[in-house]
Formats: structure tokens, C-alpha cells, sequence
């Protein structure tokens, strides 16, 4: 199957009679990834599969699983991708995936991948993973970055899109704005690095297999919504033919 990118949304499907299937959403830092993740979740009632929300859950309920996984946070040391792997599949025997479910955090490597896709394989009434990946340019995505400015309050602000009447003063109360060190184009610059090392081979494993698409995410939310809706249309019917 050819990658294309979604451009103009076609009708989006039946969300009550669609099953969506499991579905990675792959983008960098600043597409919002978050904001359409929600948007799936609510069209679809599936849930979102986070193996950070994953793995604190474990780890507060005091699991087998949750213990181990704490002994090595408490050394500052990585969890292993097993340990990952054993609580991703609990999570996905819970009945509210049955329908499918958004891939959040997971799988960052290709032995994630591969593994992901054998742990699915074991059910016949589950259907593969399909990888959508919402894309925006480079300097873009450094403005949506490095632009943003947040008040005390949790007000947020974009320099360059949504700027306040005062520089650098909230609108609202007269606080003063400022920038998080999140935000920096230097902190920026490693994070895409780092994304990028880590989802080109996941993204060549679903794109030789035919479940990849992109789509512009450079649109109104509402577009970037339709978009990828048209694309999880797409790849669920070829993945039934």
C-alpha cells in the first residue's frame, strides 16, 4: 500500500457501527497528538492506552507487576520492556478494549512492534494494529513550541498564533507570562531528535505492511480530526481485503 497523506476528509464513518481496531497515533512534540487523541476516544468510546498512566496505576495498587516495576524506578533505572510488555497485555484484557483502543506511548521500538503484533494475533476477534501519524513542518511545530506562554493560571498563550493584547501580561488577570524550559528551541531540537530515532523503524514496520498513513496535521482541529478518521477508514478496509 502507497502512503498518502489525508488532505481533503472524506466522509467520516458511522462512529456507532465503525470498529475501529487498535490504533497507533504517532506524532512530534507540539502536533497535538493529545487533543485529537481525545477526539478518537470520544467518537469511538475506546479508551486510550498509555503505558505512563499504565505503569502508575501499577505501581499505586502495590501489583506483582507494580513492585517490580517501582524497584527499578526507585534505582533510576529504566523498566524493562518486558515488564512494559506484561502490563500492556493486562491492560488490554480489560473489556472496555474490545473495540479497540488508542496506542499512547506504545510501542516505541520495533521489538515493541513486533511483539504488539503476536500478542494480538492470539485473538482472532482482534483486529491488527494501524499507524496514523500526524504530521506538521519542522518550523511550524518549533513556533507552536517555542511560541507558547503560559500564565500562573494555566492561561496559555502562542507569541506567534494567539498572542496576548500586552506582551508578555495575561489578558485576563495581568499576570505575567512565562516561558516553561520545556519550551526552549534547544530542548525542542533534542526531543524531535530523539522521536525521530525512536518511531522511524516502528512507522517502516506498519508502513511495509501496509497499515500506515499521514496525515497534514496542519489544519483546524476539526480537519486533523476528519482526516484521520478517513485514513482509519481506509486502512480498515484494506486490511479486510
Amino acid at each position: 500500500m502507497t502512503t498518502s497523506i489525508a488532505s481533503e476528509p472524506e466522509t467520516a464513518p458511522a462512529d456507532k457501527n465503525f470498529l475501529p481496531g487498535p490504533v497507533l497515533l504517532l506524532g512530534a512534540p507540539g502536533v497535538g497528538k493529545g487533543t485529537q487523541a481525545k477526539a478518537l476516544m470520544a467518537a469511538y468510546g475506546i479508551p486510550q492506552v498509555s503505558t505512563g498512566d499504565i505503569l502508575r496505576a501499577n505501581i499505586t495498587k502495590g501489583t506483582e507487576l507494580g513492585k517490580a516495576a517501582k524497584a527499578l524506578v526507585d534505582q533510576g533505572i529504566l523498566v524493562s520492556d518486558d515488564l512494559v510488555n506484561q502490563m500492556v497485555a493486562d491492560r488490554l484484557k480489560q473489556p472496555d478494549t474490545h473495540r479497540g483502543f488508542i496506542l499512547d506511548g506504545f510501542p516505541r521500538t520495533l521489538n515493541q512492534a513486533n511483539w504488539l503484533d503476536a500478542q494480538l494475533s492470539t485473538n482472532i476477534n482482534t483486529l491488527p494494529v494501524v499507524a496514523i501519524s500526524i504530521v506538521v513542518e519542522y518550523e511550524q511545530l518549533l513556533h507552536r513550541i517555542t511560541g507558547r506562554r503560559i500564565s500562573p493560571a494555566g492561561r496559555i498563550y502562542n507569541i506567534y498564533s494567539n498572542p496576548p493584547k500586552v506582551s508578555g501580561i495575561c489578558d485576563v488577570d495581568g499576570s505575567a507570562l512565562i516561558q516553561r524550559p520545556d519550551d526552549s528551541e534547544a530542548v525542542f531540537t533534542e526531543r524531535m531528535k530523539t522521536f525521530e530515532a525512536q518511531t522511524a523503524p516502528v512507522v517502516e514496520h506498519y508502513r511495509k505492511q501496509g497499515r500506515f498513513e499521514i496525515v497534514d496535521g496542519d489544519r483546524p482541529v476539526e480537519e486533523v480530526t476528519a482526516g484521520i478518521k478517513s485514513a482509519l477508514t481506509r486502512l480498515r478496509k484494506a486490511s479486510n481485503q
